[in-house]
């Protein structure tokens, strides 16, 4: 059984009955609430939602329990909620934040916890570093804690989200269109939520997975093209398009009518023209340092502002908290937009392409086309995870940190970034994205290339960089 608590980009996580037990949950809440009575009025409440994982309204109520014997005011979900749902409500209710009781995309033997402060976005480092201390505190003070679970006044944060999500996307083109849509919500909590605002702006919806399994299927809730077999397949039997959310429905997934899935990368870069030319909105376009600058290359044609972020979507919120965004997104499918709150929300993100093929009136493979017409590039991305003893890892870590190769793969390395890791970009405007693990022996290695065959020239010539210095790559490398 594990001892320790880690927090990271987005809360704490750990396997269920090992770390995350019903006894360190009550040590995260003490933490949370440390915070909450350090920075917020007595009056405010602090609300606690859950997703579809085993003992998730468990957990929760462990949560509620801590938090009211600790004098705080509690509003508890009624069901299963979405994570940029619980967000949202933490703002509109004036509240002291969220408790998200959530392991989002990651397999069904984990569990975590988020604390979500009442401007709707992640916390920033400084509040997650409070509640960290205070988790330390208690770990080391063996301090014990109300062992009872507790509902407590329950509420509904569903009306006033799709209220808001009608005003964002009030859904005219897509009641002209009547688009067929396949929605997979991977037993998770998206449900009620996608499908029925789809059916309310007259789009034909065939629902997957539409009940809560705590095991997801025997799947991953994750929306990406290896769980998403069955929509493929239902989608090529005559739907116009695909859509699915993950375990807290903040990510997307989409796949058009041909059954091809597209990647967070072409669903920010089409989203974004979407917003600008369709839409006339304007703003700075925000992605992460391992995003696609495919965004760069749409935001120099429609002349706006591109920022860089670290990777987590923390950083992409914090932006949009500072200046007016147009659209902020990640690689790992996560995405907000103007006007929204400072969250990934999966659910407005496939409701934003539905729109924007309901408005084009074309499929999604032409509109695809057209903007990489405009452009003039259709640029390939790989992700590689290097499995790494920690002498190895130290190694790689040197080689792009203080012996910055001057070429790879015959290509110059133009320009270095430390922002996240280590970026180098090579001349043709391709570019490597190395950053470690901060809680595993592992090296995520992002690529971006013109092109598959200079993508795979590219990641052979990394492989060899790092083989030279750690050793062959494990196997378990892709």
């Amino acid at each position: 059984m594990s001892n320790t608590i880690t927090f990271g980009t987005d809360g704490w996580r750990d396997l269920i009955a090992d770390g995350f037990t019903f006894g360190n949950v009550r040590i995260v809440a003490s933490a949370i609430a440390d915070y909450v009575q350090e920075a917020y009025a007595a009056d405010r409440p602090v609300l606690v939602g859950y997703d579809t994982r085993f003992l998730a309204r468990e957990f929760a109520e462990t949560v509620v329990a801590i938090l009211q014997a600790r004098g705080l005011k509690t509003l508890l979900s009624e069901r299963d909620v979405p994570t940029p749902v619980i967000a949202f409500a933490a703002k509109e209710l004036d509240s002291a934040g969220a408790v998200m009781l959530t392991a989002s995309h990651n397999p069904p033997q984990y569990c975590g916890i988020k604390y979500i402060p009442d401007y709707a976005g992640p916390a920033t480092k400084d509040i997650t570093d409070k509640i960290v201390a205070r988790v330390n505190h208690y770990l080391k003070t063996n301090a014990e804690f109300p062992k009872a679970r507790k509902v407590g006044e329950t509420f509904d944060p569903m009306p006033g989200y799709m209220a808001w999500i009608r005003k964002l996307v009030p859904g005219e083109a897509m009641k002209q269109a009547k688009l067929s849509v396949v929605y997979d919500a991977l037993y998770s909590t998206g449900r009620g939520y996608l499908d029925a605002l789809l059916e309310e702006y007259g789009c034909k919806v065939k629902l997957l997975h539409g009940n809560r399994d705590p095991l997801f299927g025997g799947g991953m809730p994750e929306p990406a093209v290896s769980q998403l077999g069955e929509l493929i397949q239902t989608v090529k039997g005559g739907y116009d398009l695909g859509l699915a959310t993950d375990g807290d429905a903040d990510r997307f997934g989409v796949v058009d009518s041909e059954g091809t899935f597209y990647t967070p990368n072409q669903v920010i870069a089409l989203l974004m023209r979407h917003l600008i030319k369709n839409r006339k909105q304007k703003g700075v376009v925000v992605r992460t340092v391992a995003t696609t600058h495919l965004l760069d290359r749409l935001a120099s044609h429609y002349g706006v502002e591109i920022r860089e972020t670290p990777v987590g979507f923390k950083w992409v919120g914090e932006k949009m908290r500072e200046e007016s965004v147009l659209i902020g997104g990640e690689e790992s499918g996560g995405l907000s937009v103007l006007g929204h709150i400072p969250e990934k929300d999966g659910i407005l993100a496939n409701l934003l392409v539905a729109d924007m093929m309901a408005t084009e009136g074309k499929p999604l493979k032409q509109i695809w086309a057209e903007l990489v017409a405009e452009v003039g590039w259709n640029p390939a991305n790989r992700r590689l995870d290097l499995h790494l003893t920690e002498e190895a890892k130290a190694a790689v870590l040197k080689l792009f940190l203080e012996e910055t190769p001057k070429a790879i793969a015959g290509l110059s390395v133009t320009d270095s970034s430390r922002k996240d890791g280590v970026k180098l970009m090579l001349e043709d405007g391709s570019w490597v994205l190395a950053r470690p693990s901060g809680t595993e022996p592992i090296i995520r290695v992002y690529l971006e290339a013109a092109d598959k065959p200079a993508l795979d020239k590219l990641a052979h010539a990394v492989e060899r960089l790092v083989e030279e210095v750690a050793g062959p790559v494990p196997a378990g490398a892709h």
